[in-house]
């Protein structure tokens, strides 16, 4: 059976535009019908013209034109003749850049995650970020009493924050360069808010912690400023937690990654291997069917699928906007 499909197309930097598809599902695969696509950081980078080297991660060249989105959930309607792990009428999760920003999907069985028992599919369709920052936040090491530093207030920064507090952190410290973020972070739970446009956030955060430095810093900014700035604000023998993927070469100071023993940590739940995610991804998002996270306050703007080019407008000229969604 062919299914036809409205898809994004990502045509050349700032002209996106839907076009019509046809979906054929193969023996191994799944065809899905979104409930809800969610626009990420790395497609707003995309967007802007910045696609990065060929990874492991891309199964179509990132190059123009691109098949845009990865972010998305829904309902299986079609399986191919050799799958056994899904049915018509499961709900999942996706887990792979399979043109997502469509009102339906093909994808190996490997790229989808079940929708665990409890998740709101508005939610679930956001899944994969969620547990991306969860996972991140889960498995930043943070102890009770910490001193941390998350440095960017967007989706996932807020996510990690929450995670941070929940875990015992003494005080959590979110950075960022806008008001509306910041206040959100307060709102949600942060200790302090440093806008680094207004303060020097270094030497900020160096008083907060008594000249010692964080215990724990997060970069989920991706900027080669950002990532500097982490360097010095954490202490000797601290842990720099890795969330942010940033597509273009950077320049940066290590020597004192070197000098004082810094530990790193790479929370990147989607580079490790399908197996791992599988099993890592329920835990992640537990405390969140729980409600020990809010989710909701991040998602900021809804657009049809219809009006994507108003969609990634928003996104790229405003900045203040976290999660920007599509409903098919």
């Amino acid at each position: 059976m062919v299914i036809k499909t409205k898809a994004a197309l990502l045509e050349a930097a700032y002209n996106i535009y839907l076009v019509d598809r046809e979906l054929e599902c193969g023996d191994d695969e799944v065809i899905v019908k979104n409930h809800l696509i969610g626009i990420c950081g790395s497609d707003k980078t995309f967007y802007r013209g910045q696609l990065p080297p060929k990874t492991a991660e891309f199964r179509q060249e990132p190059k123009f034109p691109f098949y845009l989105g990865h972010e998305s959930g829904g309902t299986v309607v079609e399986v191919g003749s050799k799958v056994r792990e899904y049915k018509v009428g499961d709900k999942v999760i996706a887990f792979g850049w399979n043109n997502n920003l469509a009102e339906y999907f093909k994808a190996k069985v490997w790229e989808l995650q079940p929708v665990p028992e409890g998740l709101d599919m508005d939610i679930a369709s956001l899944g994969e970020p969620i547990a991306c920052a969860m996972y991140s936040g889960l498995n930043s090491q943070v102890q009770v009493g910490d001193q941390v530093v998350v440095m960017g207030g967007g989706f996932a920064g807020q996510i990690i924050a929450q995670v941070a507090r929940l875990k015992g952190a003494a005080q959590v410290i979110v950075v960022d360069v806008l008001d509306g973020k910041l206040q959100l972070a307060k709102k949600l739970g942060a200790s302090v808010v440093i806008n680094a446009k207004k303060e020097n956030a270094v030497e900020k955060v160096l008083e907060l912690t008594k000249g010692i430095g964080a215990d724990v810093v997060i970069e989920a900014a991706g900027s080669q400023e950002s990532i500097n700035m982490c360097t010095q604000m954490i202490k000797h023998n601290g842990k720099f937690v890795w969330y942010s993927w940033i597509t273009q070469p950077v320049t940066l100071d290590i020597s004192r990654w070197h000098d004082d023993g810094i530990e790193f940590i790479n929370t990147c739940l989607v580079h490790h291997s399908w197996r791992e995610r599988y099993v890592w991804t329920p835990p992640s998002l537990k405390p969140v069917i729980m409600g020990m996270i809010d989710i909701k306050t991040l998602i900021t703007n809804e657009f049809p699928l219809a009006d994507i080019k108003e969609a990634f407008d928003l996104v790229d000229k405003d900045d203040t906007a976290i999660k920007v969604i599509l409903r098919p």
